[in-house]
């Protein structure tokens, strides 16, 4: 059977995250995308992040409806007809709006964008800006507003929009959906549950399709349909999109179900139907055709989005709250789609278009036949379809082969054509396709191609690309990350400065400094180029610094060295000090000082030798940048010397970095050397008068009598400073220059200098013009002084001046002053006449009044008053006067409007005190503690009353009748103005204002007993005020607070007062007058008194109130009740027996009330004393008024507690709005099962109402009720009931529904193994093998099950449901049962061969060989591949070639020869063919393992050719090992070993030690030694082996010197043999000469050539002094002449460099002649004269 196509699972649980149940549903929990699920819950919000593990998030917010943004952290809220939308990062809201009409659906069309849906309209709204909803189209007629609206879509582009909603039909759900145009503005209705929009990819076409995907059902009808259609496309591209329907797939059993979600995976174009029972469904999109449909849920999912990132889709349960993950198999899908389905096109069209295996036999037959037929255009479009399948280099090669038929181009060029039309064409496919279009020079197609990006790059098609452009070349080698190529690339465009950021972002390392020097002679600007790019790369400089420079300086690279070293020194560290100073020593001298200038100009180089080039500054005459280097003032003074050669500027700005002594010596200089100087010397003082402070700046201008200087620097800092010397010294200067002006400005404006100092020098120097003195003292108030000054210097014009327009204010001073020198009084009166009314009143009154010269003032003083003056100062003065001369003082006092009272109250009362009581009142107020003082002192008291009544102000009522302390006698005063109050001022008041005051002030002052004889005196003795409610109220307060004994006295006799406020402070914790308070009450609710019936009623309530809230009195309450009979008053005495714990008494009062309002704390109270009997007629009458869900279940609790079964199940099968489900639990604890059962019939929970048939031993009928539960818990319950009533039928019906779900199998297991029916428990999981959605628990338990009691029967189980078993819990209860071959077929199945190999080791009885051998290949980890050589060598030693040629591939030979010689002596000769067989891998642990076989066998010849052929092993040690053995040959090898590894000696010894003298010398002549080919010469000499001699020569002849073989021969007389080598000898070196002769011997020239170079050099005299040297053969005109000891290629002087600079300070580089061949010979190869 194959896999399915479709994989789904449970992600999580929201009820275990903590959502109640209740809040798992439509419009309640939300999945707008695959981030966030959102649930409302009664008070809170819950947030689940699906991104962050399920992370679970609660705000406590009252919302109806809360979506999440599908992209960021954005809640919007609903509740009502208002929405918000927050941002929950940053905490704050984004956009509310409160809608005209209730949203019945909404959710978000994108990132920014809501949808609303209303009972009429849908509207969009934005999250950006501030508009409101916008509405895009009304509902259609089809889909009003009985239709419940589940679905919302917006097409990608925004231009279509589909609703989607749901009604009750004949038939069943009726669905309707409404498509509308956003550009048309027009909707059309389609019949269907459900629809969404994607966009597709469609074959043949460029652009892509977007698709309307929906489900078509049309009332009566019984066929479901599936559209796919395109919308939105231009007709003027071509033809839409459209597919025929196609029928969906439903059961017979689900007629009645319908989608609700249509969900589109757009990663693999997969529409998912979801229905209402659960069943999913999943078709193509391109093709309509149904891919797979199965029932995932057995409730609802009705909510759903796309995972994107995965290409899966999330779903919810309704109530459960699982969401399920469904997937779809890319693995099995085409295998499920050709075999289960037998749609072979399907299947090949979903591997070639989403590239999945499964379909590679299918594609290579269709090839064939295409091929097969001649169809070339559609073999090719088969293979670009089949994804990577087909698109081999085999297919290609097929493609070059096949003929071309005439007229149509080759096979190969439409395949690849074909390809590059539907996509991009891999590394083999771009090089082959380019090598044609290459050679037809057809290069500007690769340049599109690569550009379209539809060749895959590689290193070979960019090497083959590279002879014919470099730039497309360079493009391929990037994109394939081949470095070094794309840098070659660079370097032959010259492009070098891309060449070192790239190799750094590539991480490539490179040889710069070999390239570098390359470029240098080449090319020199690219040698710049990329050494600015080396030395600026990330990390570091690639190149050192200082070489690269003397590089560049050696080739006389001025600029090219200055531009380098600004590059490489723009960081300016310490460290490049030296490079900086050469930098701008290379400019300075070598001629180009403005490169120097514009280097320090800029400043980036701090560090260099700042006084060397303050010198080279200095001689290259630029001396603002030497001033700027220098630090010692000497030399800084030495410069300044040209300071008329700088810039104003630059020598103002340069003082402000010299220290302040340094600038002051320095513009002393400057003034030394004349008044030239001047100017800058004052621009600099301006500047730094700060930092050089005006006491050393001055005397710089004095000492040189600089006063205009010292004028024009004071005047540009003396509005700014605030030193008082430079105010003064520039008054000075301005005096002295005869600048009155400026003078009298600055001590006009001036507030820094110091008065008295500029006063003195002013009257000192006695100036023509005073103003500058008048102003002086008239703002320091010298005026006395400037008076006297005026007055003594006969300058009377200027007080007169001063007086009256400069300081009118200051004429007191000035005719007191006068007063005093004795001036003349018609002067003074002129004066004052002259300033009128300018002229301060007060402080001239003061001043004369002082002096007795007031009455001067009087004609003054009633001229003011003529001319309006409302001056209180002049009205005083006059008043003053009258009184004094008592002209009608009283009057003037009380008619005049304008004279102060606190002046002339206090000038009167010494005087007359009436007049100044007279003057106080004037007052209003503002007098009153003088007025009183003046009164108690004078015993005023009548008139003090009078006032005290008429001015009606409490607080001056609190001054005079503030009680005295305590232990003090009452003041007499006080007592006696109390007396006249209450005596005669306050019965003559006619005023109910003067009345109320004078009551209140009794009051604040705490004088209770005289205030209630005053309102006796008023209220009940007659008067105008007897009837005044206020007075009256008040006299009742007065009596509860002084005298409670008299209120109910006055509460009988008064009838006009605020009964309800004076009965609440009766009753108040303060007074406790509960009977007053009751009196009043009662009094008050009688009809004469309170004519209204609510307010008569309030009152008895009130009554009422105090009777059982304060008094308590119950019983006398009851009968109030009984008396009034209102159903108020009732209600007040149920209440109050309520909390008195009389709840039968309570209830009685709330029937005669008919009053519900208190039921819920009726029904605890009743539920407490458990009087169900007395709550039910409570209940029921409170039923009558109120719909509360409270009382249903009360009353449903009452009947069942009474059993009155009959009346309850009337009740719960009637209207009612009880919690039917709380209180059937409620029941249920209480074990009042059969009541429990009426209400859970009632509401069909099927869960409980089978608990309740198990707790009544209804086994039938609890199997009925969970079958309709179908819920897992539930199935459980009854079939453990079942179980343990032994009902094992009945419990195997419940037990199949249970261990469909994996969670619940093991607990099923040990109930039943507990109660030891271990048959029935395999009987019902064998059954559970034929369920629909068996699952691989089910399988695997029984397998476990088969171990512990049916043994036999478990191989069998294991073989036919292996695919469907958990294999680690199966194979563990195998190994507990001994199953030992079951546990290794399990094992080898489930591909565990390291686990199988290691238990048939384990076990014997477990152990196959060829199990064994097939598992070893496939273990992971090699240690079992070593363990199984140890297992093979103990156990099974004959077996063990066979191992090791299954495993030789797969192991390190090194170990394996360890494991043998470890395995002990036979070991090595077991695995002799093994380590054979992998010799030539050329290991020396094998080489040595075989090596030593063969010695201990004696195989000289093995041992030969295994040296000769394997080398790698320890060769001398094995040389030393043989090198004494028995066996010449063996003695033979160690000398072969020992020459082949150059220990000569060795070898010659031991062939020399065995007589083997051709080995000898060969081994001699192999060293090519003539050390030691001389004593073997002389061994063979001393041994008289004339023929090894001789042999010896032959042999080594190359390699012997002639004067040791004469001397050998003549020491020996081997003449004979010796005359054969000199004979071969003496020939060689003849031959030799002649080659020299013919190499060394000269040119011929002519005649005429040779005077022709004669004549050339002698008239060269002026150059060479008339000598013809050879040494000048070589060089060129113009070049240096070499020097002794001089390095080649460099210059000969410091000036060679045709002026350049001597850069003795760096290292020279040597520039070998390697090109010329001349190498380090200056005299082009001929000898030294």
């Amino acid at each position: 059977m194959a896999a399915v196509p479709v994989v789904f699972n449970e992600a999580l649980n929201l009820q275990s995250l903590g959502v109640p149940e209740t809040s798992i549903k439509h419009g309640l929990t939300t999945m707008e995308s695959s981030k966030w699920i959102v649930s409302v819950e009664p008070s809170q919000v819950t947030m689940v992040d699906l991104a962050n593990g399920a992370q679970v998030t609660r705000r406590p917010i009252q919302a109806e409806a809360a979506i999440m943004n599908p992209v960021s952290n954005i809640l919007a809220l609903r509740s009502g007809t208002t929405m918000q939308i927050f941002n929950l990062e940053l905490k704050a809201k984004i956009k509310a709006h409160a809608m005209p009409e209730p949203v019945i659906f909404w959710r978000w069309t994108s990132a920014s964008n809501v949808a609303l849906v209303t009972a009429t309209c849908a509207y969009h709204w934005s999250i950006e800006g501030t508009d409101a909803p916008v509405k895009m189209f009304d509902r259609h007629a089809t889909i009003g507003s009985s239709s419940q609206i589940i679905n919302y879509q917006v097409s990608p582009d925004g231009k279509w929009c589909l609703l989607g909603g749901i009604s009750a039909g004949e038939g069943g759900i009726n669905g309707n959906m409404q498509l509308f145009s956003v550009e048309k503005q027009v909707s059309q209705p389609l019949q269907g549950h459900a629809g969404a929009f994607s966009t597709i990819k469609i074959e043949g076409r460029a652009d892509p399709a977007q698709v309307l995907i929906f489900h078509e059902k049309k009332a009566g009808a019984p066929e479901h349909k599936l559209f796919v259609m395109e919308v939105g496309r231009d007709p003027a591209l071509g033809p839409t999109f459209r597919l025929a329907p196609q029928a969906i797939p439903v059961p017979p059993d689900a007629s009645t179900d319908f989608p609700v979600t249509v969900a589109i995976d757009s990663r693999h174009d997969v529409a998912f139907l979801l229905s209402k029972m659960g069943y999913l469904y999943a078709f193509d999109v391109h093709t309509a055709r149904p891919l797979y449909r199965a029932r995932i849920s057995q409730d609802t999912i009705f909510c759903a989005c796309v995972d994107p990132v995965e290409g899966s889709v999330l779903g919810i349960t309704v109530r459960k709250g699982k969401v399920l993950r469904i997937a779809l198999n890319e693995a099995a899908l085409v295998p499920y789609v050709v075999s289960t389905l037998r749609d072979n096109d399907l299947g090949i069209k979903l591997a070639g278009r989403l590239n999945l295996p499964g379909a590679e036999n299918l594609y290579a037959a269709e090839f064939e036949r295409l091929v097969s037929t001649g169809d070339v255009a559609g073999a090719a479009r088969l293979v670009a379809g089949s994804g990577r399948i087909l698109r081999t280099p085999a297919t290609i090669s097929r493609f070059q082969q096949m003929p071309a038929q005439p007229g149509t181009p080759q096979p190969v060029f439409q395949y690849f054509s074909i390809l590059l039309e539907s996509g991009k064409l891999n590394q083999q496919e771009a090089i082959e396709l380019a090598k044609p279009v290459i050679q037809q020079g057809r290069t500007q197609l690769l340049e599109k191609w690569l550009k379209e990006d539809r060749l895959e790059c590689s290193e070979m098609l960019g090497d083959v690309i590279m002879p014919v452009s470099a730039d497309m070349a360079l493009s391929v080698y990037l994109r394939a990350n081949c470095h070094q190529k794309a840098v070659n690339c660079m370097v032959q465009r010259k492009e070098y400065d891309k060449i070192v950021p790239y190799a750094t972002s590539v991480n490539l390392q490179m040889d710069y400094s070999a390239m570098l020097n390359q470029l240098l002679f080449q090319n020199p600007t690219g040698a710049l180029d990329l050494a600015k790019g080396l030395v600026s790369a990330e990390g570091g400089p690639l190149i050192d610094i200082q070489a690269t420079a003397e590089a560049f300086l050696s080739s006389n690279r001025i600029q090219e060295t200055t531009a380098f070293l600004l590059e490489a020194l723009k960081d300016n560290k310490l460290e490049h000090a030296y490079l900086q100073t050469k930098l701008l020593e290379i400019n300075l001298i070598g001629g180009a000082p403005q490169v120097a200038d514009a280097i320090l100009q800029n400043g980036i180089l701090t560090h260099y030798d700042r006084a060397h080039v303050a010198k080279l500054c200095e001689r290259a005459g630029m001396w603002q940048r030497a001033a700027e280097h220098y630090a010692d003032i000497a030399d800084i003074k030495r410069v300044f010397k040209n300071s008329h050669q700088m810039e104003t500027e630059f020598v103002v700005g340069y003082f402000g970095k010299l220290t302040a002594e340094n600038s002051v010596m320095l513009l002393k200089d400057m003034m030394a050397r004349g008044p030239s100087a001047m100017p800058v010397v004052v621009e600099v003082a301006k500047k730094y008068h700060e930092e050089l402070g005006s006491e050393a700046l001055v005397p710089v201008f004095e000492a040189h009598k600089a006063t205009e200087g010292l004028y024009y620097y004071l005047g540009a800092v003396v509005n700014f400073s605030e030193d008082p010397f430079v105010h003064f010294k520039y008054i000075q200067a301005a005096c002295l220059l005869g600048q009155f002006k400026e003078a009298e400005r600055v001590c006009r404006d001036s507030t820094i200098y110091e008065p008295e100092e500029v006063k003195n020098y002013l009257k000192n120097s006695k100036l023509p013009d005073p103003r500058p003195l008048i102003h002086v003292c008239d703002r320091h108030d010298f005026v006395e002084e400037l008076t006297e000054y005026l007055y003594l210097n006969s300058l009377l014009q200027y007080i007169e001046v001063y007086v009256t327009k400069v300081s009118p204010q200051k004429t007191p001073m000035v005719v007191g002053k006068l007063f005093d020198l004795g001036a003349n009084e018609d002067f003074v009166k002129r004066i004052l006449m002259a300033v009128g009314t300018l002229c301060p009143v007060d402080e001239l009154v003061e001043i004369a009044d002082t002096r007795n010269r007031l009455r001067l003032l009087q004609p003054w003083l009633e001229a003011r008053v003529a001319t309006g003056s409302t001056e209180a100062g002049t009205h005083n003065a006059l008043g003053k006067i009258y009184i004094t001369q008592n002209k009608d003082p009283k009057a003037f006092l009380t008619n005049n409007m304008f004279y102060d009272p606190k002046v002339l109250g206090p000038y009167c009362e010494s005087l007359d005190p009436s007049l100044a009581f007279v003057a106080y009142k004037k007052g209003d107020g503002s007098c009153d503690e003088e007025l009183i003082r003046v009164c108690n002192t004078h015993g005023l008291y009548r008139d003090l009353a009078k006032y005290l009544v008429g001015r009606m102000d409490l607080d001056l009522w609190a001054k005079v009748l503030t009680p005295t302390e305590e232990g003090q006698t009452e003041a007499p005063e006080r007592r006696q103005l109390i007396d006249q109050i209450v005596e005669w001022a306050l019965p003559e008041s006619n005023s109910a204002d003067e009345v109320s005051y004078t009551v209140k002030a009794f009051m604040a002052a705490e004088l209770p007993g005289e205030l209630i004889v005053l309102l006796e005196r008023i209220v009940l003795q007659g008067s105008d005020f007897s009837d005044n409610k206020n007075l009256q109220n008040l006299l009742i307060l007065t009596a509860i607070r002084a005298d409670p004994s008299r209120v109910a006295t006055y509460v009988d006799e008064l009838d006009n007062f605020d009964a309800a406020d004076i009965a609440k402070i009766c009753i108040s914790e303060e007074h406790m007058l509960y009977e007053e308070a009751y009196t009043i009450y009662v009094k008050f609710a009688r009809p004469e008194f309170t004519p209204d019936k609510d307010d008569q009623s309030e009152m008895q309530v009130a009554a009422m109130g105090v009777l059982v809230d304060y008094m308590k009195a119950l019983d006398r309450a009851k009968t109030y009740a009984m008396q009034c009979d209102k159903k108020s008053v009732w209600s007040k005495l149920g209440k109050a027996q309520l909390e008195e714990k009389m709840p039968a008494e309570a209830i009685e009062s709330f029937i005669h009330a008919e009053d519900a309002t208190e039921y819920v704390v009726v029904c605890a109270e009743a539920n407490e004393a458990e009087i169900w009997a007395e709550l039910i007629p409570f209940l029921r009458m409170a039923r009558k008024e109120l719909q509360e869900n409270l009382l249903d279940t009360e009353l449903i609790y009452a009947l069942a507690r009474t059993n009155n079964l009959t009346d309850l199940e009337k009740f719960v099968n009637g209207p009612n709005v009880a919690n039917i489900q709380s209180i059937g639990d409620r029941c249920f604890t209480e074990k009042l099962y059969r009541a429990a059962k009426i209400l859970f019939i009632n509401i069909n929970n099927n869960s409980k109402l089978a608990l309740c048939h198990i707790h009544l031993e209804e086994f039938r009928e609890a199997v009925a009720a969970a079958g309709k539960a179908n819920n897992v818990s539930t199935w459980k319950s009854v079939c453990f009931a079942c179980v343990k009533a032994a009902e094992f039928r009945l419990a195997a019906i419940c037990g199949l529904e249970v261990i469909k779900f994996p969670d619940h199998v093991d607990e099923v297991v040990n109930f039943y193994s507990e109660l030891g029916y271990f048959l029935q428990l395999i009987s019902l999981f064998e059954q559970g093998l034929g369920l629909e959605d068996a699952h691989v628990g089910i399988f695997s338990e029984l397998g476990i099950l088969y171990t512990k009691h049916q043994s036999e029967r478990v191989m069998e189980h294991i073989k036919v449901f292996f695919s469907k078993l958990n294999v680690s819990k199966v194979v563990k209860a195998c190994e507990r049962a001994r199953l030992f071959p079951e546990a290794v077929y399990l094992y080898m199945a489930d591909k565990q061969f390291d686990a199988a190999v290691k238990h048939m080791m384990d076990r014997a009885t477990a152990f196959d060989n060829d199990l064994f051998l097939d598992s070893i290949v496939k273990v992971r980890n090699n240690e079992v591949m070593y363990k199984a050589v140890g297992y093979y060598l103990s156990t099974h030693p004959n077996r063990f070639t066979r191992l090791m040629e299954v495993v030789s591939e797969l192991v390190d030979h090194s170990r394996i020869v360890n494991q043998l010689r470890r395995a002990g002596d036979n070991a090595l000769m077991t695995g002799q063919p093994y380590l054979k067989s992998v010799q030539g891998a050329n290991l020396s642990a094998v080489n040595e393992a075989l090596n030593e076989i063969y010695i201990e066998d004696e195989d000289y010849e093995a041992l030969h050719e295994s040296i000769d052929n394997y080398n790698n092993f320890d060769m001398i040690s094995l040389a030393s090992k043989i090198s004494s053995h028995e066996l010449l040959e063996f003695r033979r090898i160690s000398a072969y070993v020992y020459r082949c590894n150059k220990k000569w000696s060795h070898s010659i010894e031991l062939s020399k030690n065995d007589r083997m003298w051709k080995d000898a010398i060969d081994t001699a002549n192999e060293s090519t030694d003539a050390s030691i080919i001389e004593e073997l010469m002389r061994f063979f000499c001393s041994k008289e082996e004339k023929e090894c001699f001789c042999a010896t020569l032959y042999t080594c002849y190359t390699h012997v010197s002639p004067d040791v073989v004469l001397e050998l021969g003549w020491l020996n007389g081997y003449y004979n043999f010796v005359v054969p080598y000199f004979i071969q000898n003496l020939k060689q070196t003849h031959d030799r000469l002649n080659v020299l002769d013919d190499r060394t011997e000269p040119p011929k020239e002519d005649e005429n050539t040779q005077d022709a170079i004669a004549n050339t050099y002698g008239s060269m005299g002026a150059g060479f002094g008339n000598v013809l040297m050879i040494e000048n053969g070589g060089m060129m005109p113009g070049m240096p002449v070499a020097q002794p000891g001089m390095q080649p290629g460099m210059p000969t002087s410091p000036h060679s460099f045709n002026g350049a600079p001597d850069m003795s300070g760096f290292a020279t580089i040597q520039v070998p002649n390697s090109q010329n061949g001349y190498g380090n010979n200056m005299n082009m190869g001929m000898p030294s004269m």
